[in-house]
């Protein structure tokens, strides 16, 4: 008796064109990257590893994208649940308005909200008076990652949210549970691998992120200078092995705050039963 196929037809193969086309587009790319950082040496690698104002920009663009991804899986998963459950005039266009930031080049987007919140903006002319400082700050550095960031979350939960079965909240309820418990104990527990994602996308865009900071951060060393503008600093001065150690380094934090991420939501899944195959 032949042996039962676990897989579908064509596996082999596409398994092959599957690995071929990922190390052409991502291994071999990253490996250069890696490869390229190792011309500076150990010496070097300790400089950069050691220097302040590398550190500083480390310390700055990821604070910023955890800080901003946690602000965009709050009102992110409310925004979801607006779109999802509720019908309002205006619906069509705050869900199409949700993927501005997907269509919206990066750089338009920072000047944009550089001359709302600047101390001669429109909004931050009323704010500087107040002693409020957004632009040219990393206030104003979390709200162009908020801006470019939200809707990884929205598009991650939302069709989560749609496939919920409002037979649950109703059997909950029925049972005697009121709406804190609804949400806590039903919702949020099969909603949360879906927001970790939305929170990881969100997070990693923001610590690559050049186009929409570069205008409202300032540039200024030691205060809101970004990773990724030390590496274009670095690439304008001929520096390419400085560079690319620099991006290692951010490559590698982001690989294993990614990594930690999977695994958690690998756990959620598992515990609320809907482990993908």
């Amino acid at each position: 008796m032949s042996q039962r196929s676990r897989v579908l037809p064509g596996f082999g193969l596409s398994l092959g064109f599957t690995l071929a086309y990922l190390s052409l587009i991502v291994l071999i790319p990253l490996s250069a990257v890696f490869i390229r950082s190792l011309d500076i040496g150990w010496a070097g690698l300790w400089e950069i590893l050691s220097s302040e104002r590398i550190l500083k920009a480390l310390q700055l663009s990821f604070s910023t994208a955890l800080l901003a991804a946690i602000i965009n899986v709050i009102f992110g998963l409310l925004l979801a649940w607006c779109l999802v459950r509720y019908r309002f005039p205006g619906k069509r266009i705050v869900d199409a308005l949700v993927d501005l930031p997907f269509a919206l080049p990066t750089a338009v987007a920072g000047i944009a909200l550089t001359s709302l919140y600047a101390p001669t903006g429109w909004v931050g002319q009323y704010l500087d008076p107040l002693g409020i400082q957004v632009a040219y700050t990393p206030i104003g550095i979390t709200l162009a990652l908020i801006f470019i960031g939200i809707p990884f979350v929205v598009r991650t939960v939302q069709p989560v949210l749609s496939d919920l079965e409002t037979e649950l909240e109703e059997a909950a309820s029925a049972l005697g549970a009121n709406r804190l418990q609804i949400v806590t104990k039903i919702i949020l527990p099969i909603l949360f691998p879906a927001l970790l994602t939305g929170f990881a996308l969100a997070f990693a865009r923001g610590v690559g992120e050049y186009g929409s900071v570069i205008f409202i951060a300032g540039n200024q060393p030691f205060k809101t200078e970004i990773a990724p503008l030390m590496i274009i600093s670095r690439l304008e001065e001929y520096d390419y092995a400085g560079a690319t150690t620099i991006a290692v380094v951010m490559l590698l934090i982001s690989f294993a705050l990614l990594f930690l991420i999977n695994l958690l939501q690998a756990w959620a899944s598992r515990r609320t039963g809907r482990t993908a195959i």
